[in-house]
């Protein structure tokens, strides 16, 4: 898929015009701006296979956990997983969908796709605004005869609740103990620097503007927009690009069964392994156990089974990491609690 981050962008308005125009089903979701370049692409093929629409809004992981509490739609969607104590004070199960990847991107003058490497420690100075100049010796350290300018950083982040900037806090908290200590990791955080976007569409846009800036998406973000991804010198020191074959690395740890005791919670960041992406995720759904409208959410489940079962070459196309047969298993048999699921 090759599109502009406008045409990103359009799309979510596209994908709710697409439903209000039949009387077919239409399946009603919001949240997590991280893995709707994917659900935008199932919900085209299984609109055309089974006349249901997908009308996703694509407002971050904060505002979905907002509208499924609110019971506003029939799924939330979140890149940070609720704990078991959360779940059960709304009576909402979760369930994850696909992997991928946040990366950091940037725009500086001569430097191209790949070419500049940074660690852990080197990424959380930059976004406290410790490190403030692309020629500082943390960085030219990283990077032997890579020709840096000396250039101020702008930091770009999400200005909305995103699941993505948990993701990338709580990676950046496990190898800052400042980062851990003065800022945490939560959908929301305290920048101490730099300017806010809504959404992996809007830090991908300002990124693409703004000369000598730094941001972080999902990896088919910077990919879609053409944006210079960044290498990371992960937990076991070896410097990795990232790729499906890093995301899946990054997950082959993961105990899918034991998750499913305990709501699939996971997190996937600092992962062991020569080859791991140290800031991969995987994103989930909320969905209620005793749903206001079983035939909505009998109807959401029965979308996301199809991608489990026919959308893995899509998922891949956009560099996401289907789920391991292990955990579809898992997360279908979790699917009897719910009300109406009909599974």
């Amino acid at each position: 898929m090759k599109k502009t981050y406008k045409a990103l962008v359009g799309a979510v308005a596209g994908l709710a015009l697409a439903a209000t125009a039949t009387f077919a089903a239409e399946i009603t979701g919001a949240g997590a701006s991280f893995p709707f370049p994917i659900y935008a692409k199932w919900a085209a093929t299984y609109k055309s296979q089974s006349g249901t629409s997908l009308n996703y809004q694509s407002i971050g992981s904060g505002g979905g956990i907002a509208q499924i509490k609110a019971k506003t739609v029939a799924f939330g969607a979140t890149d940070k997983p609720l704990t078991p104590k959360e779940l059960n004070a709304f009576g909402l199960a979760q369930f994850p969908t696909v992997i991928g990847g946040v990366v950091p991107v940037v725009n500086v003058p001569g430097i191209t796709p790949g070419q500049l490497t940074l660690d852990g420690t080197t990424l959380a100075n930059i976004f406290m605004g410790k490190i403030a100049r692309w020629n500082d010796p943390a960085i030219a350290k990283l990077n032997p005869g890579v020709n840096l300018p000396n250039r101020a950083i702008t930091v770009v982040h999400r200005s909305d609740g995103s699941g993505t900037t948990f993701i990338l806090a709580t990676y950046l908290g496990q190898v800052s103990p400042e980062w851990k200590a003065d800022i945490g990791a939560d959908t929301a955080i305290d920048w101490p620097t730099g300017i806010g976007a809504k959404g992996n569409e809007g830090v991908a846009g300002n990124v693409a503007q703004i000369g000598g800036s730094i941001g972080y998406v999902e990896y088919a973000y910077a990919k879609t927009n053409k944006l210079s991804h960044v290498k990371m010198v992960n937990r076991a020191g070896q410097t990795v690009s990232p790729t499906i074959e890093s995301f899946s690395a990054a997950a082959a740890g993961a105990d899918w069964s034991a998750a499913a005791k305990n709501n699939f919670y996971v997190i996937l960041t600092n992962q062991p392994g020569a080859a791991s992406w140290p800031i991969a995720a995987t994103t989930y759904i909320l969905v209620y156990k005793n749903p206001p409208d079983q035939t909505a959410t009998a109807d959401t489940l029965k979308f996301f089974k199809w991608g489990f079962e026919q959308g893995d070459k899509l998922a891949l196309g956009l560099d996401y990491v289907p789920l391991p047969d292990t955990a579809v298993s898992a997360i279908t048999a979790s699917w009897k609690s719910i009300q109406g699921s009909g599974m």
